[in-house]
């Protein structure tokens, strides 16, 4: 799961950003059904009518639980005096999505509150609880069809410092924009659709981070291991009934990974002998992959520099003080993780999907032998 801590003390979130926009604006919209038609239907075109009419600077949105299923949208107004246009135009257009089309389901009335309230228990300590309790000590849950205006609080720690917070909400626009479009074009109400997707995007992103086949499958083991780790005794995560499958995934894990390998490598050896017209992944693969690697691409060369110029500065969960990275390898395997996840989350993959997948795909580059996987198609990995 994801986490909004308060910013670190080295940064607080400015009313004005460096590039003379307008101040983040954050609204958590309580809605207890698939976030397609949310997206779809009110974000999406609420987006490219503040961009059309040049109020847009940056948004992006992520899914969560805390107090009800909910999304927490984020929208950045174009200049400072642009911000109460923005705020009423969201607000209305929020207001008209959910009065034309609410969500039916009551999370308090079924299964999800109590897998919400382990999750709750798990997450946050007592202390940290008290703020979101009732009298008996369980979630409190916000009305459904409902939202609010909340303060933006940066992740500070976890993404590298304003620096890297801005990196990463110029990254979140863009993985955002993939998601919607995704959800718009594919069929990701499907879960083999749904796995294989994610599989190919978590795939390409960490290909271009991690520059080896052994280095990717260690990550990929130890990201499964943190999730196995984070869900102790709940049966949230597990490894037998994953491997039940690995027989069947495998030979299309492993050819996603050869498709992906050759792309960024070429991509990056044309970029680095300056031929700037090769220097894509257009052509190979397939385009919805293609644009993804593209971006990675740029995604990691911006926090290689970043990381280089002394700009990232994280503090871990169980860190006592914050800690400058400038070691490249370091800051990218840092960064790779959150960035993997939030993709994971927008399209509304679970923790044990995601932990599956993970799983899946070291065990894959650990074991399979990479000269079988051949050029096949996509696959799924379901």
């Amino acid at each position: 799961m994801t986490t909004d801590p308060k910013p670190s003390t080295a940064a607080t979130a400015t009313a004005t950003g460096a590039d003379g926009a307008g101040a983040w604006q954050a609204t958590h919209i309580y809605y207890a059904a698939n976030p397609r038609p949310l997206l779809l239907n009110c974000v999406r075109p609420l987006v490219a009518e503040l961009e059309s009419d040049g109020l847009l600077a940056g948004y992006f949105f992520i899914n969560y639980w805390l107090e009800g299923p909910h999304i927490r949208l984020r929208i950045k107004p174009a200049r400072p005096e642009a911000a109460e246009e923005v705020r009423g135009r969201t607000e209305e257009a929020l207001a008209r999505f959910l009065a034309e089309r609410p969500a039916l389901y009551e999370v308090d009335s079924g299964f999800l509150n109590e897998f919400y309230n382990k999750l709750f228990e798990i997450e946050f300590s007592s202390v940290e609880r008290a703020e979101y309790t009732d009298a008996e000590g369980r979630m409190n849950l916000q009305p459904n069809n409902t939202f609010r205006r909340v303060p933006y609080e940066p992740e500070y720690a976890k993404y590298g410092g304003p620096a890297g917070i801005e990196l990463a909400e110029w990254h979140f626009r863009r993985s955002s924009d993939l998601v919607i479009d995704a959800f718009g074009t594919k069929n990701l109400h499907l879960r083999t659709v749904l796995l294989g997707t994610a599989a190919q995007l978590m795939t390409v992103m960490s290909t271009a981070f991690l520059p080896t086949r052994e280095r990717l499958a260690e990550y990929m083991d130890s990201y499964y291991q943190f999730w196995h780790r984070a869900f102790p005794n709940t049966g949230f995560v597990g490894s037998t009934e994953y491997d039940r499958r690995f027989n069947d995934v495998a030979p299309q894990l492993a050819a996603q990974y050869t498709r992906a390998r050759a792309a960024v490598t070429a991509a990056d050896e044309a970029a680095g002998s300056g031929d700037t017209a090769s220097a894509t992944a257009t052509g190979r693969l397939p385009a919805f992959l293609a644009g993804w690697a593209d971006h990675s691409r740029e995604l990691r060369d911006r926090a290689v520099a970043l990381a280089e110029s002394g700009q990232l500065v994280f503090r871990g969960a169980h860190e006592d003080r914050e800690q400058v990275v400038t070691d490249p390898a370091d800051a990218l395997r840092r960064l790779l993780s959150p960035y993997m996840h939030m993709t994971n989350n927008r399209l509304h993959v679970t923790i044990q999907d995601e932990a599956y997948l993970s799983h899946m795909l070291g065990r894959t580059l650990s074991e399979y032998p990479m000269e079988t996987a051949g050029a096949g198609g996509a696959g799924e990995a379901a």
